[in-house]
């Protein structure tokens, strides 16, 4: 019988063991905000190693070479801690970029010389201001710590390459997006600047009043004349 008793005191001891190791595991879970920018910030990496080897490979001017091959590196190093911060968070990352970055790539192989280091810039430029914006959302909504870590270390890499791109852009005579000009763009903005596109909302993005639009009383609020008095 002490046996048996014994027995049955191990058993809880290993029920309550268990019981908090499934409870931590069941907090770690990310939220989808977590889970949905680890899955884009890969799907980044993995459009950028491939763009930057065909700017070493496809490019005409030496500063396109030489980012491109910097990206790979960056990115590589990035999308590891990415793969281990997923694997450690149970997150399935997707095998290949988006369609829409797929498309990029597609144009951008069937494109050489100058005219590849034109698209190329202009392309890096708008994934860049993209994938900042994405990773300020991350820092700013983001629930799971790890997660939010390797938004806070991807931000400076990013940024680095966005100011690097905008000041060859400028020596080529390319369109910069205007998020860029601070180097820092607004957290959320739902606006993302298409590839090759050049409006830019004005600054402040306020309305000016059109020349003789000043205000007029609503009718029938004119000041009423007084009657004639009586004599």
């Amino acid at each position: 019988m002490l046996g048996i008793k014994r027995l049955g005191l191990l058993a809880a001891m290993v029920v309550v063991g268990v019981a908090p190791a499934a409870a931590a595991q069941a907090a770690a879970q990310p939220s989808t905000q977590d889970t949905q920018y680890l899955q884009a910030l890969h799907q980044v990496n993995l459009a950028e190693i491939t763009t930057g080897n065909m700017a070493q490979q496809k490019g005409q001017n030496a500063q396109v070479k030489e980012l491109g091959k910097q990206f790979v590196t960056d990115h590589t190093q990035l999308d590891d801690a990415v793969k281990t911060t997923a694997q450690q968070l149970n997150v399935q990352l997707p095998s290949q970029p988006t369609s829409d970055q797929q498309n990029v790539i597609n144009h951008l192989n069937s494109l050489s010389g100058a005219e590849f280091d034109k698209a190329w810039v202009t392309a890096e430029l708008a994934g860049h201001v993209q994938a900042i914006q994405a990773t300020q959302t991350e820092i700013s909504q983001g629930s799971e710590q790890s997660v939010i870590t390797l938004a806070q270390d991807a931000l400076p890499v990013l940024q680095a390459h966005l100011d690097a791109l905008t000041s060859l852009a400028q020596t080529l005579g390319i369109p910069v997006p205007q998020a860029s000009a601070s180097g820092t763009p607004s957290p959320g903005g739902t606006s993302t600047p298409a590839p090759g596109g050049t409006e830019s909302p004005a600054p402040g993005g306020t309305e000016s009043p059109a020349p003789g639009t000043t205000e007029t009383p609503a009718p029938g609020t004119t000041e009423e004349t007084p009657a004639p008095s009586q004599s």
